[in-house]
């Protein structure tokens, strides 16, 4: 199955235009798509209870793929809240067991950072992370080019498949060291397809505040020649693969959203078990 997406579900506003209380957008968004990447795991530990009401407000085939937390990735220091990284691993497991048990959690993504580059220590700290989280099935997106350069390619590609681990296809700007290329290439039976945009000005912060960055970063819309070239893509890996997961973040400017739609359209896929829509009144 082709599952397709967004990044979170509370910045597309154009899907909720008539929606009248914002508590609500969680089953709003799950009457367009069947997948969200969940990225509030990115910030913090959330409640056992929090879990179980997204779950609620969901249908029964709806997935998540939750993204790490950011001591699991190297982006911030674990000390001064964990005695230890296990302690992370071991709360975020807990916190994700009630979403596991109903069978809505679609993988975990582990998203190092761009000075995560491929070495000795970084390939045994990825084999590290996937094993403290089992039995979750766990996907690895890269940001450090190293890891697809010529050298060591087939090796990366080797390796996540034999740590039965999913190797995140970003389509992202070519920015240099920082960035990946897009390599159409699966190493599970799921494959995992993360799209954020071709904005190459602006990919990377400069002298731009953490503000203005998130403004620019994902702002991109992707034209009808370049979904064509995805749609290809993914007619690929259909051979190939049992599941497909495809999430959207280029939502700087608003765009998800549309570029998910469009795409949904052009593959022909019509979904069923999706939340019901609300019906207007006049």
């Amino acid at each position: 199955m082709i599952y397709i997406g967004l990044t979170g579900w509370g910045d597309h506003d154009s899907l909720y235009t008539e929606l009248s209380n914002k508590k609500d957008k969680l089953i709003t968004y799950a009457s367009h798509f069947p997948i969200v990447e969940l990225d509030s795991t990115y910030y913090a530990v959330q409640r056992q209870s929090t879990i179980e009401k997204w779950c609620d407000q969901t249908p029964e085939t709806f997935k998540f793929a939750v993204k790490a937390h950011q001591f699991m990735t190297g982006h911030s220091d674990y000390r001064g809240h964990y005695d230890s990284i296990k302690d992370v691993f071991a709360a975020y497991r807990e916190m994700l067991m009630p979403m596991f048990h109903r069978n809505k959690l679609a993988f975990v993504l582990l998203q190092f950072p761009p000075w995560f580059d491929c070495g000795s220590k970084n390939i045994r700290y990825v084999k590290f992370a996937a094993d403290l989280l089992k039995p979750f099935k766990v996907a690895v997106e890269f940001r450090n080019q190293t890891w697809f350069s010529d050298e060591y390619k087939e090796d990366t590609l080797e390796f996540l498949h034999d740590s039965e681990v999913i190797h995140s296809i970003c389509d992202e700007p070519q920015a240099g060291i920082g960035s990946v290329p897009f390599i159409n290439r699966v190493t599970d039976d799921t494959a995992f397809i993360r799209l954020h945009g071709r904005n190459l000005h602006g990919w990377t912060q400069q002298n731009r505040t953490s503000e203005e960055w998130r403004e620019v970063r994902y702002l991109y819309n992707y034209n009808r020649q370049e979904l064509e070239w995805l749609q290809k893509q993914v007619n690929i890996l259909q051979h190939k693969t049992k599941d497909i997961y495809i999430v959207f973040n280029n939502n700087s400017g608003g765009h998800a959203a549309g570029n998910a739609k469009q795409l949904i359209s052009m593959l022909g896929i019509e979904y069923s078990g999706l939340a019901p829509k609300q019906l207007k009144l006049f």
